[in-house]
């Protein structure tokens, strides 16, 4: 890790999120079968369902991997960020990014598809955060309307995303 600005790294991973955080879970079904779970983590992984849903990504890599530095921008804001780690087993695919110094939160956030034994296709975000500054507090409840609305986007976008077998 180089800069995050919390302590508590990978807990998005292990669903067990620190308090003195606001949380989020968010869970909507994108489709079902294998072919709709490797095209949608295809899209999470590439950055192309943050793409999809008009973010502007600056990554120094591709792909996400642990370590690999990305600013994340929507309209005005730039929200600087660290993957923090990778899942691509079995039917789990995804990543979660952390803050970095100059992100208006302090958190992290986690984008994960996977396949039930139903082979239904369930896309989840789950994030803790709170604000880094002014702006952020003063945003209070358009900001968590905000996280909420960014989660439904990106689920809407997975399925716009060639995912298939709905």
């Amino acid at each position: 890790m180089t800069e995050v600005t919390y302590p508590h790294v990978g807990y998005t991973r292990t669903g067990r999120l620190p308090s003195g955080y606001r949380h989020l879970r968010h869970r909507t079904r994108i489709g079902t079968g294998e072919e709709t779970l490797a095209r949608a983590g295809e899209a999470i992984l590439t950055f192309r369902m943050h793409r999809a849903i008009g973010a502007r990504i600056s990554a120094d890599a591709g792909r996400a991997a642990p370590g690999v530095l990305l600013t994340v921008g929507l309209g005005p804001l730039r929200a600087p960020c660290e993957v923090v780690w990778t899942v691509e087993e079995g039917d789990r695919i995804g990543f979660a990014y952390g803050t970095r110094p100059g992100h208006p939160a302090t958190g992290e956030e986690a984008f994960v598809v996977e396949r039930d034994e139903h082979d239904r296709v369930w896309f989840t975000v789950t994030a803790f955060s709170r604000p880094a500054g002014r702006l952020m507090r003063l945003g209070g409840p358009f900001a968590v309307l905000f996280q909420h609305a960014f989660a439904r986007a990106c689920g809407l976008a997975l399925r716009r995303l060639g995912t298939v077998g709905r």
